[in-house]
């Protein structure tokens, strides 16, 4: 009887072990999309476990399911590293609700200043905040401004009940990628 009452007071702890060696399996393997699958109450009843809410985020920032960033930045709070990584995720998706909201509502983004990162859509973003040209057009196409060969379109489509915006990645004029944020 002991054994037993033993087995199931470490089969929580053995199953979050295989949780978390299973996402970052997958994370290592680039399958950005099966991880941001994960079940959000699996991730609430492991909420304390800020090395699995990382790579769960960045696998959402990766697959470009940047909504999905909100359980993360409001959990990562424990260590300099988690709090960096929610600071990082943070600005990240104000940058994207705020380009959305420019580009939907013509709302000016001149007066705003957010930090900048790495990610495609800080690159987009900066990128508009800085055009002195009308935000009246349908479709923005930047150059990037470290790469001479690639170049970024940025626009909005309203088909359904929200807006998306679409940014596509261009190198030497062929398209590489396509994000969708809704």
């Amino acid at each position: 009887m002991k054994r037993l009452i033993a087995l199931l007071s470490l089969t929580p702890l053995l199953l979050l072990a295989d949780l978390k060696t299973d996402t970052f399996k997958l994370y290592q393997a680039e399958k950005f999309q099966e991880v941001c699958k994960t079940d959000e109450n699996i991730l609430r009843q492991n909420i304390t476990d800020e090395e699995l809410l990382s790579i769960y985020a960045f696998s959402c920032l990766n697959a470009d399911r940047i909504d999905k960033l909100a359980l993360p930045i409001v959990a990562l709070k424990a260590t300099p590293e988690s709090r960096a990584n929610a600071a990082y995720f943070s600005v990240i998706l104000m940058q994207k609700k705020l380009l959305i909201h420019a580009l939907s509502d013509q709302y000016d983004l001149k007066p705003v200043r957010l930090p900048t990162t790495e990610y495609v859509l800080s690159t987009v973003f900066d990128l508009y905040t800085h055009d002195s040209g009308s935000k009246q057009k349908r479709r923005y196409n930047y150059k990037d401004p470290k790469d001479p060969t690639k170049m970024y379109r940025l626009y909005v489509t309203k088909s359904g009940p929200s807006p998306k915006m679409i940014i596509e990645e261009y190198q030497n004029k062929q398209m590489t990628k396509r994000h969708i944020y809704w």
